[in-house]
């Protein structure tokens, strides 16, 4: 796959965040070439940022889970996602926090005294943050197993199950497919049954062609077909597409109308647009709406690139 040495040169010159994965996603740089960029993430740019901001407790926004988007939860989803190294001692001081405040005795996480259960997309969340960062706790393998205790009859999961809900959630699936495969590439030993049920939630998704009814082929939302950066708990195309290709999925025929729809999403330049997050507080923006993205530009080129070429 040809990229536009522009576009290219262009994505270089953003945040440490976004040339590390360029190195190494779209450039096939040694590790040692990009792995020294991931360095920068904690001293430079929207890492270090987000890092100044850690309240003198350990937490972020002053929460756990709320305030949505600067709690706890979601600065460490924001950090994981920008790639911040495993081991990083303010990381390691905020996941103590949510898994001292969050762990539940059913084995998931619990943030609520009101909740009589774990809920399963925070549980999903929160299991990518603990093995991303490599939180030294043997309870992670418990909320491991209890993810894959929760999976549904169609392969998903839902956080309303319950409820009575016996359809799988595009949100939960997807957030559940995070964090399981985080974990997988922690615990080796424990591979195989984390990736079989990687395989039934995939499937969940390949049948609604990633956004569709499977009754009547219709988009289920609209929002599915926008990309804000950094993603919070909600799902879309491209989200769920870098997933797959992060696992190396096979390129099943199904993924085809969603590959359709990112290509309608690139603009005449060969770049792709930032759009506006989920309403609510943000510490600063990363990017400004409308305008070109580069995180949704890296992140659909190396979709692209593993779609046309497996890699």
């Amino acid at each position: 796959m040809q990229i536009d040495p522009e576009i290219l040169n262009w994505l270089l010159e953003g945040d440490p965040a976004i040339r590390w994965q360029v190195q190494r996603d779209l450039l096939d740089e040694l590790p040692q070439v990009y792995k020294a960029e991931r360095q920068r993430v904690s001293s430079q740019g929207w890492g270090r940022r987000l890092l100044a901001l850690q309240d003198p407790d350990g937490r972020w926004g002053g929460g756990l889970y709320s305030p949505k988007w600067v709690s706890t939860t979601y600065t460490l989803l924001a950090l994981r996602m920008l790639g911040l190294p495993s081991g990083n001692p303010q990381a390691l001081a905020g996941c103590r926090l949510l898994l001292e405040g969050g762990f539940f005795r059913d084995g998931g996480i619990n943030f609520s005294p009101n909740w009589k259960h774990s809920e399963t997309c925070i549980t999903g969340m929160v299991l990518s943050i603990l093995a991303h960062f490599q939180y030294p706790d043997e309870q992670l393998k418990i909320i491991a197993e209890h993810l894959l205790g929760q999976q549904m009859a169609d392969g998903g999961w839902n956080c309303r199950s319950y409820q009575g809900d016996t359809h799988s959630s595009f949100n939960t699936t997807l957030l559940v497919l995070e964090g399981l495969h985080a974990y997988e590439g922690k615990a080796p030993g424990e591979a195989a049954p984390l990736q079989a049920a990687q395989g039934r939630g995939r499937e969940f998704l390949l049948q609604h062609k990633l956004y569709r009814s499977h009754h009547t082929g219709e988009v289920v939302s609209p929002s599915m077909t926008r990309f804000p950066f950094p993603p919070r708990w909600q799902y879309d195309v491209l989200r769920a597409l870098d997933y797959f290709q992060s696992v190396q999925a096979e390129q099943d025929g199904r993924l085809g109308d969603a590959i359709e729809l990112l290509l309608s999403k690139r603009k005449a330049d060969g770049r792709w647009s930032a759009y506006r997050g989920p309403s609510g507080l943000v510490f600063f923006k990363m990017e400004s709406a409308g305008e070109p993205g580069r995180a949704n530009t890296l992140r659909a080129l190396r979709v692209l690139r593993w779609w046309e070429t497996g890699l």
